[in-house]
């Protein structure tokens, strides 16, 4: 159906590297329905065996390709949080 059709077209982008196709399935997976995760890029480079740097320029690439927004909320003057937003 017009899920695998889509997932080709991920795999199919040229314009993403790899690390950035490994972040955009781990986010995918990990969404709500509305495409929203809170994810820490440290637990990301862990489960993917990846540094820190790379998942960032990872997350970098994928908005600048237009997958994904980002968002920082911060709790009641606490640490701020990463929202992301797939938009694909």
């Amino acid at each position: 159906g017009d899920g695998v059709r889509w997932l080709e077209s991920v795999y199919q982008d040229e314009q993403l590297s790899h690390r950035a196709k490994a972040v955009y399935f781990y986010l995918r997976d990990r969404a709500d329905p509305q495409g929203i995760c809170w994810p820490a890029l440290g637990t990301i480079a862990r489960e993917l065996s990846l540094s820190r740097s790379t998942v960032k320029r990872a997350v970098q690439d994928l908005k600048a390709a237009g997958y994904l927004e980002t968002q920082r909320w911060r709790q009641n003057g606490g640490k701020s949080s990463l929202q992301l937003r797939l938009l694909k």
